[in-house]
């Protein structure tokens, strides 16, 4: 089973885990419920950490690699930290006709992460996206829920010295 390491490490408290076992508790007789269950997880710590996934095989005897399977297929569960600003860059066609493609390096270079990351300070966190709906503005970016269009790389250090 893959495992892509994250830069930040997992810090979960002795409250997160005891509503994630009363979540696991109240669900696991129901048949399905193994997403009913990921998505209390993941309102609970804000993602799905594997030590995360691995309290609820350990407490509904679930197969590891099924619940790493659910959560890596399903687009709404993340793997991953988010940062306490969030940047989402459109790489949808408008934008990156527009270059969206150099402002998203540019951000990655100066965040020193990836696609899915986040700064190991949880700060910043960084994903890429198709079609935020603001074509007219391409290309364009959101921080939070604050939008930025028609950029170009040489904004980005202003953009993120607001957060």
């Amino acid at each position: 089973m893959p495992n892509r390491k994250t830069n930040v490490p997992f810090v979960g408290t002795k409250e997160q885990e005891d509503k994630l076992l009363a979540a696991i508790d109240r669900l696991k007789d129901d048949k399905g419920s193994l997403i009913a269950m990921l998505q209390s997880a993941q309102d609970i710590y804000g993602y799905l950490p594997i030590e995360v996934q691995r309290i609820i095989a350990d407490r509904t005897g679930i197969p590891l690699e099924e619940i790493y399977g659910v959560a890596t297929f399903y687009a709404q569960f993340s793997l991953n930290p988010k940062g306490q600003y969030k940047i989402s860059c459109c790489l949808g066609t408008a934008c990156y006709v527009k270059g969206a493609g150099d402002f998203f390096q540019k951000i990655s270079d100066e965040l020193g992460i990836k696609s899915g990351d986040c700064t190991p300070d949880g700060k910043f966190s960084l994903e890429a996206c198709r079609c935020i709906g603001a074509c007219g503005l391409a290309p364009v970016l959101t921080v939070n829920d604050d939008v930025y269009g028609r950029l170009t790389a040489e904004e980005v250090d202003s953009i993120l010295a607001k957060y």
